[in-house]
């Protein structure tokens, strides 16, 4: 069998040194979760879980690839099934396979001082941020947009070590290290409180020394995203929101974009006299009165309708 050699402190392997358990947190200080579904793989922000501990385990014949294994004995998987219609990302799943592929092989590639997972293919590990159902998910993807940059970078908290590497034994192995058999669980930094608001939001406000509320410039809009038939789960309910100072749809789609994580979305309003949705077109009402919008995925069936009538 083939060795491939590599420099693994240049490649990411060192925050995995000797480590027999970890923790991994996202860009959005939450951890990578398995799920008790057994299958789900989900971000929280309470690392103390046993759900946030994964078991790393060595690939012989590589000195730069690394599997995770859950709680539950299964795998870190990066699968072939997409997680929307439509969208790039494939889901990353706990499985356990009958036989041990690449699916379940991750390289550690250093990035200051974190670290990005990639797949045998290309991919990367990434926490999406954004609203349901995109919210919290992790994906495997390539991020094209500035904004989703930092989605695929990881802080590895290791909290369990091996005092002999676990390395193969032909390799040179570091000192000892002065512990008896396992080191428990570090302990990390406090994590923030969560958001009161959302990020997008929270950077538009002003802060004004007098202590005096600034006058708002631009227009609050609200917005849901709509199931793949149109519908939208309480409309009644103001949903989120966001302030934009633009009057071009294309510069608001962009905002929601970035604000989302979701790509291609069709920004829509719904007819006062049918109540059906509508692609917005090239200018928004020449004020800054609150508006209200739909967002419409470009591969569900609205989505898919509007292109058949010509509407995109």
């Amino acid at each position: 069998m083939q060795t491939i050699s590599s420099n693994k402190f240049r490649t990411g392997m060192d925050f995995f040194h000797r480590a027999k358990a970890v923790r991994l947190r996202s860009h959005h200080d939450k951890y990578l979760l398995a799920e008790d579904d057994e299958e789900s793989v989900t971000q929280d922000r309470n690392g103390s879980s046993k759900s946030a501990r994964w078991v790393v385990e060595y690939v012989p014949e590589y000195d730069n690839i690394i599997r995770l294994k859950s709680c539950y004995g299964k795998y870190l998987t990066a699968s072939n099934h997409l997680f929307l219609l439509g969208m790039t990302g494939h889901k990353v799943l706990q499985t356990r396979p009958q036989r041990l592929d690449s699916s379940v092989e991750w390289e550690p590639v250093k990035d200051g001082g974190r670290v990005k997972l990639k797949t045998r293919y290309g991919n990367f590990l990434r926490a999406n941020g954004g609203l349901p159902p995109w919210r919290n998910s992790v994906t495997h993807d390539i991020p094209h947009r500035t904004a989703t940059q930092d989605w695929i970078l990881w802080d590895v908290d290791v909290v369990e070590i091996y005092v002999n590497s676990p390395a193969n034994s032909s390799k040179p192995s570091a000192p000892p290290l002065p512990v008896s058999n396992t080191v428990p669980v570090l302990a990390g930094a406090p994590l923030p409180p969560p958001p009161s608001m959302s990020a997008s939001f929270s950077r538009e406000q002003s802060n004004d020394s007098n202590g005096s509320s600034p006058k708002m410039e631009g227009r609050i809009i609200y917005y849901h995203i709509a199931e793949d038939n149109g519908e939208v789960l309480d409309e009644n309910v103001q949903g989120y929101s966001l302030i934009f100072k633009g009057n071009g749809v294309e510069e608001l789609t962009r905002k929601f974009e970035e604000e989302t994580g979701l790509e291609g979305i069709i920004v829509c309003n719904r007819s006062p006299l049918n109540g059906k949705l509508y692609p917005l077109r090239l200018q928004l009402p020449p004020n800054t009165v609150t508006m209200r919008v739909v967002l419409v995925l470009p591969m569900s069936n609205v989505g898919r309708d509007f292109e058949a009538q010509g509407l995109l």
